[in-house]
C-alpha cells in the first residue's frame, strides 16, 4: 500500500510539475515585456519611467476584471474535464468566446473614454500628464485581443494544456522587443562585437513603447484564438453562440466572487498608488521600479497557483477525495520552498536588479529598500497563493474575495493613508506604505491558514489521504 501510494505521489508530482513550469515560464515572458518597456523606457529619464509606471495598476485593475471570467470558466472546464465530460466542455469554450468578445469590447470603449483622466486621477506630476495619457490610450487600444488571451489562455490551461499560453507568451514578448528596439530610440551608431553599424529609429520614446506592446498584445490574442479553434478537446467550433445558461449560471456564481475580489483589491492598488505618486517623483519612480522586480519573483507562486486551480478542479469533477488532499499536501510545501529561494533571490539581487532600471542613485537606494523588505514575507504570502487556487478549482471563491478585499482596504489603505497623512513624507512615507503591504500579505497568510485547517477549502470533505 505504501509502494503503491509513493507511486502515485510521484505520478502527480509529475503531473503538478508538468502544469507549473510552462505557466511558469509563460508569466516570466509576461513580466519580462513589463522589464523591457520599463528599463528600455528608464533610460529616457525619470519622468518617462513615472509616465509608464503611472497607470501600471489601473491595469491591473483591468486585467484583474477580465482575469475573474477566467477563473469562472477554468473551474467549470476543468471540473467537466475531471469528470469525463468532454461535450460540456466545449460548450463552456463556446460560452468564452462570446463573454470574451464582450467584455473585450466593452473595456475597450471604457479604458479610452477615461484615458485622459486616468493618469491625473492617480496624481502624476502635471508635465508628464500628456505623456501618460498618450501611452494609456495605445496601450489598451487591443482591449479585445488582451482579453482573448488572458480568458483563452484560462481554457486552455483547465484542459491540462499550459504550453501554448506558454508560446504565446514567447511570441508576444519576442514581438515587443523587437519593435521597443525600433520604435522607442532615434537611428544611432551601435558596435557590436567590434563592429559599427546604423541602427534604425523612429524615435517615438513613451509611445514607441505603448506601440510596441500593443501591437505584441495583438498578435498574442489573435494566435491564442487560432490555437483554441484547433484544440482537439475544447474547441468552440460546431458550437452555439448564443448565451447558455446552464454554462454561464455556474460560471458566473464562480467569476462574480472572484471579480468583486480583484475589482476590490485592484481599485485599491490604484488607491495605494495614488498615494504613493503623491510623495514626490523619487518616491514614485522607486516605487514602480520596485513594482516592476518584485512582480518577477511572484511567478513560481503563481505559476503554481494555475496547476493547483487545475487539478482541484479535475478532482472535484471526479468526486475524488482522496486526491484531492494529497494535492493539497503536496502543493503546500512545495510552494513555500520555492517562495523562500524566490524570497532569498529578491533579497540579495534587488540593488542589482533596481540598478537595471534607474541610475538614479536616490531612486535605487529607496527601491532597495523596500524590495528587501517586502522579500521576507514572500514564503507566507505563498500558503496564501495555493489555498487560494485550490479554493478557486473547486469554485469556492466568496471567502477569498472577503480575505482580500478586507485585508486590502483595512489594512493596506488605511494603513497607508494614515502613515502617508500624518506620520510620514517623501521616502519614508514609501517605506511606511510598503511597511502596510506586508501586514496584508501577513493577514491573507493567517486568514487561509484559518481557512485550510478548518477545511473549509475543500467541497469533498478530508478523504482517506
Amino acid at each position: 500500500m505504501t509502494k503503491l501510494r509513493s507511486r502515485l505521489d510521484l505520478g502527480m508530482m509529475k503531473v503538478i510539475l508538468a502544469l507549473a513550469w510552462p505557466t511558469m515560464l509563460e508569466q516570466l515572458m509576461q513580466t519580462a515585456v513589463q522589464y523591457i518597456d520599463t528599463a528600455m523606457v528608464g533610460a529616457l529619464g525619470t519622468d518617462a519611467t513615472a509616465a509608464v509606471g503611472a497607470t501600471t495598476t489601473v491595469g491591473w485593475l483591468v486585467g484583474g476584471m477580465i482575469s475573474a471570467f477566467g477563473v469562472g470558466f477554468l473551474s467549470l472546464i476543468a471540473q467537466a474535464c475531471g469528470a469525463g465530460d468532454r461535450e460540456k466542455a466545449a460548450r463552456a469554450s463556446a460560452q468564452a468566446a462570446v463573454v470574451t468578445l464582450t467584455v473585450g469590447v466593452v473595456f475597450t470603449a471604457v479604458t479610452l473614454a477615461l484615458s485622459g483622466l486616468i493618469p491625473r486621477w492617480m496624481q502624476v506630476q502635471e508635465r508628464i500628464l500628456p505623456m501618460a495619457s498618450r501611452y494609456f490610450f495605445i496601450l489598451y487600444l487591443p482591449m479585445l485581443p488582451r482579453a482573448a488571451t488572458i480568458i483563452f489562455g484560462a481554457l486552455l490551461r483547465a484542459a491540462g494544456d499550459t504550453r501554448t499560453p506558454m508560446k504565446v507568451g514567447a511570441v508576444v514578448n519576442l514581438i515587443n522587443v523587437v519593435l521597443n528596439f525600433l520604435l522607442i530610440f532615434p537611428t544611432r551608431e551601435m558596435t557590436v562585437f567590434g563592429l559599427t553599424m546604423t541602427m534604425p529609429g523612429a524615435g517615438l520614446q513613451v509611445v514607441g513603447a505603448a506601440i510596441a506592446s500593443a501591437a505584441a498584445f495583438t498578435v498574442g490574442g489573435v494566435y491564442i484564438t487560432v490555437k483554441l479553434w484547433r484544440h482537439p478537446v475544447i474547441s468552440p467550433r460546431g458550437q452555439r453562440f448564443r448565451p447558455d445558461w446552464h454554462i454561464l449560471r455556474p460560471t458566473f456564481r464562480v467569476a462574480v466572487p472572484n471579480m468583486l475580489q480583484r475589482f476590490g483589491t485592484s481599485l485599491g492598488y490604484v488607491a495605494f498608488a495614488s498615494m504613493i505618486n503623491g510623495l514626490g517623483e523619487v518616491a514614485a519612480a522607486a516605487h514602480t521600479v520596485a513594482n516592476t522586480v518584485e512582480s518577477a519573483f511572484y511567478i513560481p507562486g503563481y505559476g503554481m497557483q494555475t496547476a493547483a486551480a487545475t487539478l482541484a478542479g479535475n478532482a472535484y469533477g471526479a468526486k475524488d477525495a482522496r486526491r484531492m488532499q494529497r494535492l493539497a499536501r503536496m502543493f503546500l510545501p512545495i510552494e513555500i520552498a520555492l517562495m523562500i529561494l524566490s524570497g532569498g533571490l529578491l533579497f540579495f539581487l534587488a540593488e542589482p536588479l533596481v540598478n537595471l532600471f534607474s541610475d538614479d542613485a536616490a531612486v535605487i537606494a529607496l527601491g532597495t529598500l523596500v524590495l528587501q523588505m517586502v522579500a521576507v514575507s514572500e514564503p507566507f504570502y505563498g500558503f496564501s497563493i495555493i489555498v487560494e487556487g485550490l479554493m478557486q478549482g473547486v469554485g469556492r471563491t466568496k471567502l477569498p474575495f472577503v480575505f482580500n478585499v478586507a485585508g486590502m482596504w483595512l489594512v493596506r489603505i488605511v494603513g497607508t493613508l494614515i502613515c502617508t497623512t500624518f506620520l510620514f513624507t517623501g521616502n519614508a512615507g514609501l517605506v511606511a506604505a510598503w511597511g502596510c503591504m506586508i501586514a496584508h500579505n501577513m493577514l491573507l497568510f493567517f486568514l487561509f491558514l484559518w481557512c485550510y485547517v478548518r477545511g473549509a477549502w475543500n467541497p469533498l470533505g478530508t478523504g482517506d489521504a
